[in-house]
């Protein structure tokens, strides 16, 4: 099932937002990503580089910092925030920085997004907060707690800090009208991560969508937990927060299981993938009734799949219950033609100090390398549409 309104080839809706400079910028940030043997000396080199303090934090600003982060800063990202407003594309704002792997580092993390709550509740352009709870607890007690293995007091007593301060972020995020999704992160505390988000679903989802977890399709048993969570949302009487993304850590995920020789969980070919994705999405418009839904994708069929089960169900294309989201810098032409079409559309803005937010780039790097085209295919409509613009001036 397909909409026929949806077209994705439409280059001048899909860059409208972006200025001849920017489109040259992002030529060269795709075009340098079909070479993974690239992105691979380019990793090593910038992390040797700011190691022995090259002044080089200019050169990646210019490039992968601007083109997957909206800012240094919550205030350096109004300019990106507005910029998508005026497009009808709303913002989540993803403070992507690791922090110390302390309680310091947990509070603070839990004060910076609380901070963006405010902020949010203050913009027209921000509905969603998005939080990761690695970032405010160990993840080494929730592998622990999920592998049912004997805490201490001391231990229990992190692990419940950890759970008040996320509830705290959600308390406040309902305080304020706003929605917020919890990250799917590893299996091996994953889990851990859906009870809370189920606790929290249970506390604060009676009355409408607010915490939505988030659900990694590339794993053969994702499925089914969905529809598990679905009943007992259903018969608990709260809404369903459902995130659907395909997923994130494959290859870390693999290599683990090899290692610790245990079945993967990770689906055997991408075909899998796709089969539990469409039909999760579908079982989540057939039950919009019980359902927040925020289509994570950056796959023009799933996207062009989800606007027809709309349409054949009747519903409108603004919907409030269903939101389709992208990372910023990727994917534009799914992201402008949803919102020019008038569907809901957030982009994933991440922010923080450039060589704090080297991390998150580089694995933006590795991952547009490794998803079969996606680097040929965004320098192909970047191409495009340089070509176009120099056609019409």
């Amino acid at each position: 099932m397909q909409s026929e309104a949806i077209n994705f080839d439409n280059t001048e809706v899909a860059f409208a937002y972006k200025t001849n400079t920017e489109l040259k910028r992002s030529h060269f940030v795709f075009s340098s990503m079909s070479y993974p043997w690239m992105v691979k000396l380019g990793t090593f080199f910038t992390t040797l580089a700011l190691r022995v303090k090259l002044p080089i934090k200019g050169l990646i600003k210019k490039t992968l910092f601007n083109q997957f982060c909206g800012g240094e800063s919550i205030t350096d990202c109004q300019t990106t925030i507005q910029l998508l407003g005026t497009h009808n594309v709303h913002t989540i704002l993803d403070y992507s920085v690791e922090g110390l792997k302390n309680e310091d580092g947990y509070n603070d993390a839990k004060e910076e997004a609380l901070r963006v709550v405010e902020y949010a509740a203050q913009s027209k352009h921000i509905p969603f907060c998005v939080l990761k709870l690695s970032a405010l607890g160990s993840t080494e007690l929730m592998t622990k707690a999920q592998n049912h293995e004997k805490l201490s007091e001391v231990e229990k007593t992190k692990l419940y800090y950890c759970e008040q301060r996320v509830t705290e972020i959600a308390q406040r995020v309902y305080d304020r009208g706003l929605m917020v999704m919890i990250d799917a992160e590893e299996s091996w505390f994953q889990t851990y991560i859906d009870g809370v988000a189920q606790r929290l679903m249970e506390k604060f989802n009676i009355e409408r969508p607010v915490v939505f977890n988030t659900f990694q399709l590339y794993r053969h048993d994702i499925a089914d937990k969905l529809k598990f969570a679905l009943a007992l949302a259903t018969s608990e009487g709260y809404y369903l927060g459902a995130k659907l993304v395909r997923g994130a850590y494959m290859e870390k995920e693999r290599a683990r299981a090899d290692e610790m020789q245990y079945q993967s969980p990770i689906h055997i070919n991408k075909d899998a993938v796709d089969k539990d994705y469409d039909e999760s999405v579908k079982l989540c418009i057939e039950n919009i009734s019980q359902v927040g839904l925020c289509a994570g994708t950056h796959n023009e069929e799933s996207t062009k799949y989800i606007t027809g089960l709309m349409e054949e169900a009747g519903l409108a294309r603004n919907d409030p219950r269903i939101y389709f989201a992208q990372l910023l810098g990727m994917s534009d032409h799914i992201s402008f033609t949803l919102s020019d079409a008038g569907y809901n559309v957030a982009k994933y803005v991440p922010y923080g100090p450039v060589e704090k937010v080297l991390p998150y780039l580089f694995r933006r790097a590795e991952e547009n390398t490794s998803i079969a085209g996606q680097s040929s295919r965004e320098y192909r409509l970047v191409k495009q549409e340089l070509k176009r613009r120099k056609r019409t001036t």
